[in-house]
């Protein structure tokens, strides 16, 4: 891979992806609607000249056809609001699709674990597809897309990503939390605190994304992008105090919490449904990645906390 375009390129996601990429000598074009955001990542990598960007609509395949020339690769991390994902999921995974099927070009799609619905202790890529949420079969219906025998000239492969964290996480479940501790105030954490549950560390997920996407026998499936192991929310904010010294509360949200919220938040209102991923401490299996592509890269948890902490306590300071 000499050249590749990221898609939704400010994103949690996206951001780690060109880091990656441009450790790997690679050039990068990022495209998102938002130029503001896409010169603050310019900046963010010193004007690499590696590194070029595209603003445009992700919804409009010919912008992304034009932005994409000489790419081999497009990786989609674009997301949509939940408030939006009925609305908006298929027709964004739909011009990606187009474009790179135009371009003749490999996709990385980049998903979540909401294809499962309620899961055993331990799964691996060919864990039954059983989801019980409307989010979760409309996910479903994605990968359908996604892996459309219409698309004759696009190679295309989903990873999968548990809830994650890291200094460019900006929607993650774990996000208010290290936010509140890092800003000295009152946090929240979704779920009990009780539960070991699995996150994945951003740069890590992005190393793997990467190694994945360069291994032509890879397309075609579906990928695990697992974190390291279990935590539970107690043992988060643990670390969290050593870290930041904050000893204010932290609330936990239950699910008739988050109900009673929803009266108030259409976020809150479509997170009701999805908050079954937090009793449960499924992992995801890294078998396949490790007998195909090498070792996990694993941050423990306590370096990856401190390193998102330490971050998002300098921005603080940043904005002063």
């Amino acid at each position: 891979m000499k050249k590749a375009i990221v898609l939704g390129a400010t994103g949690a996601t996206g951001q780690v992806i060109i880091t990656e990429l441009l450790a790997k000598d690679i050039q990068v074009v990022a495209f998102a609607r938002t130029e503001t955001k896409l010169k603050e990542l310019m900046k963010k990598h010193q004007y690499d000249q590696r590194l070029s960007y595209k603003v445009g609509d992700i919804f409009d395949y010919q912008q992304i056809v034009a932005a994409a020339e000489g790419a081999e690769i497009l990786f989609l991390c674009s997301g949509v609001a939940y408030q939006e994902m009925e609305e908006k999921l298929l027709l964004f995974g739909e011009s990606a699709m187009k474009a790179a099927d135009s371009l003749g070009a490999k996709i990385v799609v980049v998903d979540g674990i909401y294809v499962y619905g309620y899961q055993i202790a331990k799964g691996n890529e060919s864990h039954p597809k059983h989801p019980h949420t409307k989010k979760g079969k409309l996910r479903v219906d994605y990968e359908k897309l996604i892996f459309s025998n219409k698309w004759q000239n696009a190679k295309a492969l989903i990873v999968r990503l548990p809830d994650y964290y890291g200094a460019t996480s900006q929607g993650s479940y774990m996000q208010p939390t290290l936010e509140g501790m890092a800003n000295k105030k009152v946090s929240i954490f979704f779920g009990n605190l009780k539960t070991p549950r699995e996150y994945v560390y951003l740069p890590d997920a992005g190393k793997m994304i990467v190694n994945i996407a360069e291994k032509d026998d890879a397309y075609g499936e579906n990928w695990n992008i697992p974190g390291a192991g279990l935590i539970s929310g107690k043992e988060i904010i643990e670390i969290a105090r050593e870290v930041t010294s904050n000893r204010k509360m932290v609330i936990p949200l239950t699910k008739t919490t988050v109900r009673f919220m929803g009266l108030f938040s259409s976020f809150m209102r479509e997170v009701v449904e999805i908050m079954y991923l937090t009793k449960e401490g499924f992992v995801l299996s890294g078998e396949k990645y490790e007998n195909r592509i090498g070792p996990i890269p694993a941050t423990p948890y306590r370096q990856g906390i401190e390193e998102t902490l330490r971050v998002l306590m300098n921005r603080k300071i940043d904005k002063k």
